[in-house]
Formats: C-alpha cells, sequence, structure tokens
C-alpha cells in the first residue's frame, strides 16, 4: 500500500513493494524553491499568435503568488532531481529584457533554494545522481550550481534554443549557467509511452520515463513515475494547473499552439488510461495532491 505523509516543508508519497531483490522503497518529494507571480494571461492564454504571447507584457492583471517546485525521486539507483527551481539569483532579472521587467516576478530566499531544501530532507547534493531538465527557463535550471557533482540530463534542442544571444532574447539566461555545466544529451528514443511518441527510461527497472511533452518550449519534456498501477506525472510548464490541462487550456507563452494543444491532449490521453497523480512545477495544489495521491480528474483518491 503506499504511504503518504508530510516532512517539513517538503510532501514525500512513498511505496513499498517486494520484487525479486527484496524491499523497494521510492519516494517523491515536491520541494518548494519560493513563489513566482505572473499575469493571469499567462496561466491561460488569451487570444492567438503574437497577440497572445504579447498579452503578459501589456496585460496589467496579476496571478496570485504561485509556487515553483523541482521534484527529487528517491530511487534504489540513486536520487534523480527533475528541475533545480529558483534561485536568490532571480530577484535580479536583466531589465533590457521587456519580458523580465514586466511579466514575472520572483520571492525568494537562500535556505528556500533547492540544495538547502534536500538537505533538510537528508538528501546531499552529492547524492543526486541525475538532474532532469524539464527545459531551461530560469526558474528550471536557476538551482543548477548546487550539482556540480551530478549527471545533467537536457534536450540538445532545448540546450541550442537556450544558447547564445538568441537564447538570452528567447528569455533564457545562459550567462548564469555555472561555468563546469556540461549537460548530457537527453536523446529520446522513437519508442512510445503510451500516447507519447518519443520516450527514454530513465532507471534501469524501467520505472521513470522520460517523454516528449512540446509546446511550452519546441523540446519541452516531462518525467512519469510509474507507482504501481499509478503513476506520478511530473509535467514542468506542460500546463500550469491541472485543470487547464484537462480543459486543453494553452498557456499565454507557449512557443506552438498547434504542439501545446497535441502534448496537451495526449497527456489527457495518458491520465484517462490509467490514475495519474498531475504535477506541473507551479500549480498551487500539486503538493496537496501528491500527498493525498489525488488523481487527475478526480476530487479525492486514497
Amino acid at each position: 500500500m503506499p504511504i503518504f505523509g508530510r516532512d517539513g516543508f517538503d510532501v514525500v508519497v512513498a511505496r513499498a513493494h517486494a520484487d525479486t531483490e527484496g524491499i523497494m522503497i521510492m519516494r517523491v518529494h515536491a520541494i518548494e524553491t519560493g513563489l513566482v507571480r505572473v499575469k493571469r494571461t499567462q496561466i491561460e492564454g488569451r487570444g492567438h499568435g503574437w497577440r497572445r504571447r504579447l498579452a503578459p507584457m501589456v496585460d496589467r492583471e496579476w496571478a496570485g503568488w504561485l509556487p515553483t517546485y523541482a521534484w527529487a525521486i528517491e530511487h534504489p539507483e540513486g536520487v534523480i532531481l527533475v528541475d533545480t527551481g529558483a534561485s536568490t539569483k532571480l530577484k535580479r532579472l536583466p531589465r533590457w529584457h521587456p519580458f523580465f521587467r514586466l511579466a514575472v516576478q520572483f520571492d525568494i530566499e537562500p535556505e528556500q533554494e533547492v540544495g538547502p531544501r534536500l538537505r533538510a530532507l537528508g538528501i546531499a547534493p552529492k547524492d543526486v545522481k541525475q538532474v532532469v531538465l524539464t527545459h531551461m527557463h530560469i526558474d528550471h535550471d536557476a538551482g543548477l550550481e548546487h550539482f556540480s557533482g551530478s549527471r545533467i540530463l537536457v534536450s540538445p534542442g532545448e540546450i541550442q534554443q537556450a544558447s547564445g544571444i538568441a537564447g538570452r532574447i528567447r528569455g533564457y539566461l545562459p550567462q548564469r549557467w555555472p561555468r563546469w555545466f556540461d549537460p548530457a544529451p537527453l536523446d529520446l528514443l522513437p519508442e512510445p509511452y503510451g500516447p507519447f511518441a518519443r520516450s527514454r527510461r530513465l532507471t534501469a527497472r524501467g520505472d521513470v520515463i522520460a517523454v516528449a511533452t512540446p509546446g511550452h518550449t519546441r523540446d519541452h519534456l516531462s518525467v512519469i513515475v510509474e507507482d504501481g498501477d499509478t503513476a506520478v506525472f511530473l509535467a514542468g510548464d506542460a500546463s500550469y494547473t491541472d485543470r487547464t490541462m484537462l480543459d486543453g487550456r494553452i498557456d499565454g507563452v507557449s512557443a506552438s499552439e498547434e504542439a501545446a494543444a497535441a502534448t496537451l491532449g495526449s497527456i489527457r490521453r495518458f491520465v484517462e488510461s490509467r490514475p495519474t497523480v498531475y504535477l506541473p512545477t507551479h500549480d498551487p495544489a500539486a503538493a496537496d495532491r501528491l500527498a493525498r495521491h489525488v488523481v487527475a480528474g478526480r476530487q479525492d483518491h486514497g
């Protein structure tokens, strides 16, 4: 049976089951790394084309403060971290970029960064064997500096989009990557996983899977943890909430409306095919859903 509970500020879900090697314990931690505030038209897009993408910068209506989660998977093969969250550096953003000046605000203290949060759970950054980035927007890669000894996995297309002057214009901050940053390419294979056309197993057991979820960025990916018959879906920014995913509502900053709509359709088919705890990075209800094992499309589950 699954075991659920809270550990300080971090939520834990654990499952134990017997196999040929004995007892396996796997835990997924929701690690809140400060808060972010964006416009309502970023969470749910308005209009189409450039009108949709400009709305978050010109509209005046802010949404409430949202969490920024990283996800730590304690696995028998080693700790896997999905995204690294925000850092205090994000309080000082380049003012020349209109999005940073007009459309986003961060609130984070040093003790809220992913490194201290992990240590509070008894996980040292050196214990993290793999760091998987869903994409390289600044609130997903800002905590990289804590993981110089870990293997960093990133979609090669995402690295290309994020690099150089063009990357800065797109809203990435490659100049802030650690000097030692040399990610390994996470090439997804043409192996379908449910409705997802490309995937890659990240563990020898095959129970942690990266899948292609393009839209928010061209090479965005998500990570799925198999927990018996249930899946824990670490969605990155494939959507901002479970409700916008279920309703098929595209955000205001996705690079491609067509790709984002197709990805949301694939996710909906996936959650219809098996019980799925769906966890976007900025969903205020995500940690509680993880703690209580609430699956997508249901108000309660346990």
